[in-house]
């Protein structure tokens, strides 16, 4: 495992939302551990210590929130991030998660983008050198800190103007730019490039993005726009 890494372990008994965290923490870069019980779970505690906790509350031998509690108890990990991750959205349950020592709380179904930002304002509040500024969008996530691109687990090999051009589109998703404009934010104070340069760049990225390459859509007439909907 990548000492680097965020290590994410998701706490959750059901195998589509267990998939669907998986892929997404993958996505962004992170490392998930995967436990389906609070006992499974426990055992995984007791050779590792994460950087986060996701956890659910309903749970096949204890309740998360009893999990939760025991977590709180030990001296050596009350300390760790913890974010119920759970279906049971009533204000009571929100209540009584925070109460029992979560540090946030999320709903079922959940947006992949928000799980990604809430797990990033936790590790920004307790234990900032952990957290990551990571750009995703779909299987594509770039690290602006280390200059590492990735389309899943492959990373992504890119010349200097095609990691720039990259960097900007996972900035500005699904919003349409000319070709003037893209001149403007990825080569700025370069009046003598002209606007072709960036169709062979875009065609660069494309090709350096292998199957992920649709995602630098062409509009007709405009100039192009970076979203993971596919036509």
């Amino acid at each position: 495992m990548a000492a680097d890494k965020v290590q994410v372990l998701v706490v959750e008994d059901e195998p589509a939302i267990m998939e669907l965290v998986v892929y997404t923490l993958k996505s962004a870069g992170w490392q998930p551990v995967m436990a389906e019980s609070s006992s499974a779970a426990t055992h995984v505690l007791e050779r590792m210590t994460p950087d986060v906790i996701l956890l659910d509350w309903m749970l096949p031998d204890e309740s998360g929130i009893r999990f939760l509690k025991r977590l709180r108890a030990d001296r050596d990990r009350k300390h760790l991030p913890v974010i119920m991750l759970t279906a049971r959205g009533g204000e009571e349950d929100r209540v009584m998660g925070l109460d029992k020592g979560a540090d946030d709380y999320i709903t079922k179904p959940f947006s992949t983008k928000e799980l990604i930002a809430r797990i990033n304002a936790v590790l920004r509040r307790k234990a900032p050198d952990r957290a990551k500024s990571l750009l995703t969008l779909g299987n594509i996530a770039l690290d602006p800190d280390t200059r590492q691109a990735r389309a899943g687990e492959t990373p992504l090999e890119l010349g200097n103007v095609e990691f720039r051009l990259l960097r900007f589109f996972l900035s500005n998703p699904e919003r349409v730019f000319s070709r003037h404009q893209i001149l403007d934010r990825v080569w700025p104070n370069q009046p003598e490039i002209e606007e072709r340069t960036v169709d062979v760049h875009v065609r660069r990225l494309r090709i350096a993005m292998g199957e992920d390459g649709y995602m630098v859509r062409t509009v007709r007439g405009v100039g192009y726009l970076f979203t993971d909907r596919r036509e």
